[in-house]
């Protein structure tokens, strides 16, 4: 299904933002289904009518199952200045995230060391640094309840593959859906309850204040928790 104006978040000069579907992949794999990357430059190239194609460039991924916000490159100068900013952690993200079980304390702080283990395709988290193993920090707080499931906003400060689905998992926490790590399997979603929620920062070439909002998906699930987007 292609992107349409609804999908789009934020667009001038240097990026695009994309309310991303979840499933859908951010670059190609092997497997040979459309990305996302290639969708925005069909829809950039109708758009502006370039006979040639769009210049694309992807700043940072999502997960396939994640939904939410993900931004892209219009020129080179802002892949280049954007991927400096998340590199050196210059860029505020938001998640928010649905389990089954809440976490023991309200609010906290996970700082741990993950390692990858790529036969199974699934990130480790480690206690102690050893060879091998990125450290790996992140914020959480729990935002709410309702019909016992559990929403918690989510503040990586490091962007590492899996953070926050292997770091929630480590403290009892698996994300709804998630089998990878944990969730119980029968549930018939096909995607997680995870959600790129917010990204804040100073826009690399105008030097000026962004805030940037991905709303929830309407998929009959994530509906229920727009109680606390109207709250917040």
């Amino acid at each position: 299904m292609p992107i349409t104006d609804s999908d789009i978040i934020y667009e001038d000069n240097h990026l695009l933002a994309v309310n991303k579907r979840a499933g859908y992949l951010v670059q190609a794999d092997p497997g040979g289904d459309e990305p996302l990357e290639d969708m925005v430059n069909k829809y950039l190239t109708k758009k502006y009518e370039k006979p040639n194609g769009a210049f694309v460039g992807v700043v940072h991924r999502l997960d396939r199952p994640v939904s939410g916000l993900i931004l892209f490159a219009k020129t080179s100068k802002g892949l280049e200045r954007m991927q400096r900013l998340f590199k050196d952690r210059q860029i505020n993200k938001t998640y928010w995230a649905v389990v089954r079980k809440p976490p023991e304390e309200p609010s906290g702080k996970l700082a741990q060391w993950l390692s990858r283990d790529r036969t199974q395709n699934i990130t480790k988290v480690h206690t102690e640094a050893a060879p091998g193993r990125v450290y790996a920090e992140l914020d959480y707080q729990l935002l709410g309840e309702l019909g016992g499931y559990y929403l918690i906003e989510v503040y990586p400060l490091t962007g590492r593959t899996h953070q926050i689905r292997a770091q929630l998992a480590s403290m009892g926490c698996p994300i709804v859906g998630d089998h990878k790590y944990g969730y119980p399997r029968g549930s018939l979603r096909r995607t997680i309850c995870l959600h790129a929620k917010k990204l804040t920062f100073v826009h690399p070439v105008k030097n000026e204040p962004v805030e940037l909002v991905a709303r929830l998906p309407k998929d009959g699930f994530w509906d229920r928790f727009e109680v606390f987007e109207n709250n917040g």
